[in-house]
């Protein structure tokens, strides 16, 4: 496969519906939106992308991931700020899409602890954006990513959904957490279906230049030393984009309902009795050491890394493992794919993009 740069944006006009069903991609041109536009768009689905392309990290990296998806008769582009208050309405207006999946966000726990007021207009005002388009088009169910960052403090893991997730310690989660909470409120109120996903440390490849795999891969094979935090003993649910999009597709074809079970006596944090709305995790349910997952990419590369170690980053914590019984139970969910098969995909993918 030829991984192609440039890219562009396409007018919205003439959408078909091949399947009877137009979805809105938010951050499509994004690492995890790409690769579900993509995979909606191989299936024959019509596609409608929404990305501004903007220079939290390279654009030339979204451009070309845009470039792949138009070449696509069933993809649309639209190149709009999710935090514009009329643009994204009038998006939604022109478009009327059957399922919202909104991806796009001000991602990163460190950049939060630098410019707070960025997450606040991508990931509340630009979410806000995105359920009162859902409020006006009444789709067929909003899909919405959060992250296993909302568990913060909560150190019983594996993490599950009905264990509480109220002690955020990033601007980021809180934001994320926020999200969880309007998605409810707009189910409740408009009858709104909707599934939020808690992601766990996604990679792969297209993955975002800002992320550790890539810095690390970019890093060894310029023979500079990888800033490896936590001395390496910080343990993470590393999970392949593949089984990201898995879930993401299981989830649009199956939309949220209200739990009829749900006891407003001892709530579920999960569910709901008054809403069709859930929360899943979508994670590889298993934890990795860093230091083995830079031992995986070593032998990928075939290079050594040099190691500067240092102690964990505010923001951090020591360990991650999603538990998915809920989800595989919801969706038939069954992440596959090792890191050790993961990590040879995006040394691939990063040698045949850069020429390295």
């Amino acid at each position: 496969m030829k991984f192609v740069a440039g890219g562009g944006t396409a007018n919205i006009g003439g959408t078909g519906t091949r399947h009877g069903m137009t979805t809105l991609v938010t951050g499509s041109a994004g690492f995890i939106g790409f690769h579900l536009a993509r995979r909606l768009l191989e299936r024959g689905d019509t596609v409608v992308g929404l990305d501004d392309l903007n220079a939290y990290y390279d654009p030339t990296l979204k451009s070309a991931r845009l470039a792949i998806l138009e070449q696509h008769a069933g993809y649309r582009h639209a190149k709009i700020n999710l935090a514009d208050r009329e643009r994204v309405p009038a998006l939604f207006a022109d478009v009327k899409p059957d399922i919202v999946v909104n991806l796009a966000a001000q991602a990163g726990v460190r950049y939060s602890l630098e410019s707070p007021s960025t997450y606040v207009d991508s990931n509340v005002v630009g979410f806000l954006n995105i359920l009162e388009g859902c409020r006006a088009v009444q789709p067929r169910h909003l899909v919405y990513a959060s992250t296993s960052s909302v568990y913060g403090a909560n150190g019983d893991l594996p993490f599950n959904v009905h264990n509480g997730a109220n002690h955020p310690i990033t601007l980021y989660a809180a934001t994320k957490l926020a999200n969880e909470a309007m998605a409810h409120s707009y189910s409740h109120l408009f009858g709104i279906p909707s599934t939020g996903f808690r992601f766990f440390t996604v990679y792969g490849p297209w993955g975002r230049p800002d992320m550790a795999l890539f810095k690390f891969t970019e890093a060894i094979l310029a023979g500079r030393p990888i800033d490896v935090y936590g001395e390496g003993k910080m343990q993470r649910d590393f999970t392949y984009v593949a089984d990201i999009v898995d879930g993401l597709v299981a989830a649009i074809d199956r939309p949220a309902q209200i739990n009829p079970d749900w006891d407003p006596l001892k709530p579920d944090p999960a569910t709901s009795g008054v809403a069709p709305w859930r929360v899943l995790n979508l994670g590889n349910s298993q934890r990795v050491e860093l230091m083995r997952y830079i031992q995986v990419l070593e032998e990928k590369l075939g290079r050594k890394a040099k190691l500067n170690l240092l102690p964990m980053q505010p923001g951090d914590v020591a360990r991650t493992e999603a538990d998915v019984e809920e989800t595989r139970i919801a969706l038939d969910y069954a992440p596959s794919t090792p890191i050790e098969v993961g990590i040879s995909a995006f040394v691939d993918w990063y040698r045949e993009y850069f020429g390295r």
